[in-house]
């Protein structure tokens, strides 16, 4: 009879926009050996990085990280194929390494047709450990308007300056970006003969359209999680984020709450996981 198989160990974190993946990712991996995977569609091209809230070198504690600014051609559409082919190449290497792979990101499509499709056969070669990062809507509505706001302030509009293509498509690549097309008419009128107040009006919609359509990705991105989680038995650990987000909007200290609520329970997870040894007969 065959020895049966030691499946590898894969961890994804999961959640909508703005819900602490990525503090969560590099909390994770300052613990256990890792590296990370990066699978937000638009976090692999090189650009927008306040826009798209990427996080800056100085700040992945060393951690090394995947699928993350590579790729120039802002008009390249990386696909779901391309995004499986670059990670299982990536979790291969990471388990090579000796490491953890922690796959991070909001492209829920992205992480269907890894864990899915039957051509990867993911599912017979990885062990899985889900963690969904949960916040009431009405509060994360609430601290995504913020969040765009501090994005305005922190210099998205030069950023979309450079990336700007009048009569460009904004169905492809990086230009797909919340943000990107919402400045469009802003960008285009900006140094022409207009009145201030004309300006000043448009600039707002484009701010009020980029919120708006932030607010409906991070719903859409719930109901994804939903269909993975509830109708495909993918078995995730929700962690309900709400109460840390609603001390942050008030402007409280937050720290020992993240500890305790995401950080600790999130720990014993991976721990629990890594200590579970999940095998197949071939």
């Amino acid at each position: 009879m065959a020895a049966p198989i030691v499946k590898k160990k894969v961890v994804f974190i999961m959640g909508s926009t703005g819900t602490g993946k990525t503090k969560l990712s590099i909390n994770l991996g300052s613990q256990f050996p890792s590296e990370i995977i990066n699978s937000d569609k638009i976090q692999v091209y090189k650009g927008l990085d306040i826009l798209v809230n990427k996080i800056p070198e100085s700040e992945r504690c060393g951690i090394p990280h995947h699928l993350l600014d590579i790729i120039d051609n802002h008009y390249y559409t990386f696909t779901s194929d391309d995004f499986c082919k670059h990670a299982l190449a990536a979790i291969d290497l990471i388990h090579q390494n000796g490491h953890l792979p922690i796959i991070v990101g909001g492209s829920n499509n992205y992480l269907e047709a890894l864990v899915e499709d039957p051509n990867n056969a993911f599912l017979s070669k990885y062990d899985s450990c889900f963690i969904w990062l949960h916040v009431s809507l009405p509060v994360l509505f609430q601290y995504l308007d913020k969040r765009v706001d501090e994005m305005v302030d922190a210099g998205i509009l030069d950023e979309i300056r450079q990336v700007y293509v009048p009569g460009a498509s904004y169905s492809h690549g990086l230009r797909r970006a919340i943000g990107v097309e919402e400045f469009d008419h802003y960008i285009l009128i900006e140094e022409e003969s207009y009145d201030e107040a004309y300006k000043e009006k448009v600039l707002q919609d484009a701010i009020r359209r980029t919120k708006e359509n932030t607010f409906k990705l991070a719903e859409d991105q719930l109901q994804k999680i939903h269909r993975l989680n509830y109708e495909l038995g993918w078995g995730m650990h929700m962690i309900d984020s709400t109460l840390v987000f609603e001390t942050v909007l008030r402007g409280e200290k937050y720290m020992d709450l993240y500890q305790e609520i995401i950080l600790k329970p999130s720990m014993n997870i991976v721990q629990k996981f890594l200590e579970e040894a999940t095998q197949e007969t071939p």
